[in-house]
């Protein structure tokens, strides 16, 4: 049957049959809770997408223009046509743009199952009217009050009357033919003017307040003459004591036939605000790039032996992320980003043990191995699908308690979807071109306005600010702007030309408006994610700069790194020097403490001499020589044992000027031979307090022997990273939709084929055929003759009952070998197992 000779359908489940499958594969792809699980037929499906909360999901992801249009057909005749529709988005005077735009959005509407039937029978799913229509507990965005007829539905028959005459209109015999002439007179134009014409200006005014909403007043006992005059000709009605509404037909006139004050056919637009060229983008993202990786290193190296206690609840304290924040130089919202980040990607995790702390995992170890670019392609994939929002951190949860850092609470399942769409925004725009915050926010809230009052703080709106800070500091953007590699994360194309736009579902506007029709792309799967991230690090590669091999060496014992140095360098100098400032070159001190940190760690004076040599492009400079001698001289010359603690040394001398400075009393020292020294502090603390005092000390083992003191690395077990927090069920991939559809159209052809009843058995749709062994067994074999298709009832071992379609094969030994319909393959049934069997109807 063509589809011009198609019947109009009779309910939604009628429409959905009349789809084919890639229509079907269109709503499932949309309304992905409607496949899970696997839904029996299209009448299930057609129910499953009815429901309530179904029909929520899928409004709250429409945009602006589509809800509107839902707004719009909520408030219009059921069924309505396809003008009434246009009349009520476009008004009388025919909104060219808005006209352009309706077959988009009612298509958007018809594809998700929230509209079907023909343009001349259009309904609007049944949930979705009733969430939408106007109500007094829950006013229409569109500002529209119920109708005349709903409005004087508790009305007595004799007021009702008394308006209809007042109005100018004949009187009748009933109320039901009243309320029609009155809704005839307000839907009329000319009559409607020719009313208006002679109403007072006061009362007008009356009106112009009440038009776009809220429709609801309140009136006195008795009410002033501009009120008196529009409730005795309908043009208020009253609806409780004390409160009059604005019927929706006189809304509509005065509105000139519009639903909405301002509809919005087309998003706002993503201009850039700024342009740079693309080179300097990608050089300033590299550059931010390289500071990500470097500040996760330092963050980690920092917590290497143990870092911050984990809370009793989970999480970091407060204190712990400010001392994190003024370790890092950041300020604490930034630290509790990078903190975040390791965490989600697996490099920080809790030690697990009796005194619970965070440190680095041995995925961490592995991670540094990596080449840079690896390294930040890691960081940037977990950023892009991590749903733990460190944005939140601070705020409170549902039961009052402080969000913090690493800690339970902060998923936000949008927050992926988000970043997604505002990178792809930036990746419409010409190479270089950077929007203004406010331009994707706008853009945003068109995609997914929220229903309800407006807020700005809404959370979409807070993500994708945070998503605009956090690229910037990731280096996925650069001055705004999507740097090169950064367009390589998400799998966009290449930049188009300034002044052109991409191509996008825009191509069936009118071309004046083809560039401001969002292109939403759909986020990548997990295979072609890891082949954009891999992409993405060789973009980045080239960009990052080489590490060194050499550092300047300078007379005022400073050390200058004019880049990133290789590690083992970038290790030592750690060691022997303390960074004194960070940015493009990095600048590190000699003093004497770090010196002697060095000295402890086991490097004798000779190593550091050589070691300077061979790493410095300048000469090394005398003053750090002999800093490093005049250290070296001293280390060891005390040594420091338990007695509790001692100090000994082949200088009495030295150690009676010990013995007379005032700030060893807190040891409590005394002298036990010309050589020794006794103190009643432990060694550590009898170490910090000579070092204090300016003398270079080392420990000593039982045997005598300098104890050599490296920092233990500390890390945890092996731990995986957190899992992302899904935004409801996920998008179904190729082979789960043909499959899904396979089942579901082999379901419905159970379910609706005609089948010929019994002999003196009438078949019911729903019920199970019935028929005894013997007449189902006969039945089957006739049919492996004919080969003709069979309707059976069959339960499984689980007790499940199930209706199927099946062409029999072969009967034998108690089981029959059949083509399944239903499931679309051959399979073989006990035959003790089938309720019953008939025949299918000839047509």
């Amino acid at each position: 049957m063509s589809t011009e000779d198609r019947p109009a359908p009779r309910s939604l489940a009628e429409a959905l049959r009349g789809r084919d499958d890639a229509s079907l594969a269109g709503l499932l792809r949309a309304r992905p809770d409607l496949i899970t699980p696997v839904p029996t037929d299209l009448t299930q499906l057609a129910t499953r997408a009815g429901t309530r909360a179904s029909v929520l999901r899928a409004l709250e992801r429409l945009d602006r223009f589509a809800l509107q249009t839902a707004e719009a057909l909520a408030v219009a005749a059921d069924p309505a046509t396809y003008d009434e529709v246009l009349g009520l988005m476009a008004g009388d005077a025919g909104d060219p743009v808005v006209t352009a735009a309706l077959p988009r959005a009612l298509g958007v509407l018809r594809e998700q199952a929230l509209v079907w039937g023909g343009d001349d029978r259009l309904r609007l799913v049944r949930t979705a009217r009733e969430l939408l229509a106007p109500s007094a507990q829950h006013p229409s965005p569109t500002g529209l009050g119920p109708t005349v007829q709903e409005a004087t539905s508790g009305m007595s028959p004799g007021r009702i009357q008394e308006i209809v005459t007042t109005a100018g209109l004949p009187t009748t015999h009933d109320s039901v033919s009243a309320v029609a002439a009155l809704t005839a007179l307000f839907t009329d134009r000319e009559r409607m003017a020719a009313l208006l014409d002679q109403a007072p200006a006061e009362s007008l005014e009356v009106l112009d307040r009440l038009v776009w909403g809220p429709p609801y007043g309140q009136v006195t006992a008795d009410p002033a003459a501009r009120l008196r005059w529009l409730l005795d000709r309908g043009l208020l009605l009253p609806t409780a004591p004390g409160t009059v509404v604005l019927p929706r037909e006189v809304a509509l006139h005065l509105r000139a036939g519009r639903a909405h004050r301002a509809p919005e056919p087309v998003p706002p637009a993503v201009e850039p605000a700024s342009s740079h060229r693309p080179e300097m983008v990608d050089a300033t993202a590299a550059g931010q790039a390289y500071t990500a990786l470097a500040t996760v290193e330092e963050l980690l190296k920092d917590w290497d032996e143990g870092g911050p206690a984990v809370l009793r609840a989970g999480g970091l304290s407060v204190r712990d992320l400010k001392r994190t924040a003024v370790a890092l130089d950041v300020a604490e919202p930034v630290a509790a980003f990078w903190v975040e980040l390791a965490y989600a990607a697996g490099l920080l995790a809790s030690d697990g043990e009796a005194d619970e702390r965070f440190a680095p995992t041995p995925a961490y170890d592995e991670w540094l191995e990596r080449p840079p670019a690896e390294r930040w392609a890691r960081l940037a994939e977990t950023w892009l699908a991590v749903t733990r929002t460190p944005g939140v951190i601070g705020g409170r949860d549902a039961k009052d308690r402080t969000l913090s850092a690493l800690g339970p609470g902060l998923d936000r399942s949008a927050a992926p979807e988000v970043r997604h769409r505002v990178l792809s925004l930036l990746a419409g725009l010409p190479a270089g071109g950077a929007p203004s915050a406010e331009a994707v926010l706008e853009r945003l809230r068109w995609e997914r306005p929220l229903r309800g009052p407006q807020r700005d703080d809404d959370l979409r709106s807070r993500l994708a600010s945070w998503t605009l800070s956090e690229a910037e500091l990731l280096g996925v953007t650069g001055r705004g702007a999507l740097s090169g590699h950064g367009r390589a994360l998400i799998g966009a194309p290449a930049p188009h030309p300034a002044g052109e736009a991409p191509a996008g579902p825009g191509d069936k506007l009118p071309v004046h408006h083809r560039h401001h029709q969002p292109a939403v792309r759909e986020p990548l799967s997990a295979a072609e994610q890891a082949v954009a991230t891999a992409a993405a690090a060789r973009v980045l590669a080239p960009l990052l700069p080489e590490p060194l091999d050499h550092v300047l060496l300078q007379a005022d014992l400073t050390a200058v790194a004019p880049g990133p140095l290789k590690r083992p360098l970038a290790d030592m100098l750690g060691v022997l020097a303390d960074v004194e400032s960070k940015g493009g070159a990095t600048v590190y001190r000699f003093t004497p403490a770090s010196v002697r940190r060095a000295l402890d760690a086991g490097r004798a004076a000779s190593d550091l001499h050589a070691f300077l040599a061979a790493h410095s492009r300048t000469p090394v400079p005398q003053p750090l020589a002999y800093l490093i001698d005049d250290v070296a001289r001293k280390h060891g010359h005390l040594r420091v044992g338990a007695a509790s603690a001692y100090v000994r040394c082949d200088d009495d001398a030295l150690l009676s000027e010990i013995l007379a400075d005032r700030r060893a009393a807190a040891l409590r020292l005394r002298r036990l031979a010309p050589t020794v020294l006794a103190a009643q502090a432990d060694p550590a603390t009898l170490l910090e307090g000579l070092r204090g005092m300016g003398f270079a000390p080392a420990a000593e083992s039982a045997e005598g022997d300098v104890l050599i003191t490296r920092a233990h690395a500390h890390r945890t077990p092996p731990r995986t990273a957190p899992e992302p927090v899904p935004d409801g069920p996920p998008p179904p991939d190729g082979t789960l939709l043909s499959a899904a559809i396979r089942a579901i159209r082999a379901g419905d052809l159970a379910a609706t084929a005609p089948r010929k009843p019994a002999a003196g058995t009438p078949v019911s749709d729903g019920d199970l055929p019935r028929t005894s062994s013997a007449e189902t067994l006969a039945t089957m074999q006739a049919a492996v003759l004919t080969g003709e298709a069979l309707w059976i009832g069959y339960v499984n071992a689980e007790g499940t009952a199930s209706q199927r379609v099946i062409a029999p094969i072969r009967v034998e030994g108690g089981f029959v070998t059949a083509y399944d319909h239903t499931a679309d393959e051959v399979r073989t049934y006990p035959l003790h197992r089938v309720t019953g069997v008939a025949e299918l109807a000839d047509d």
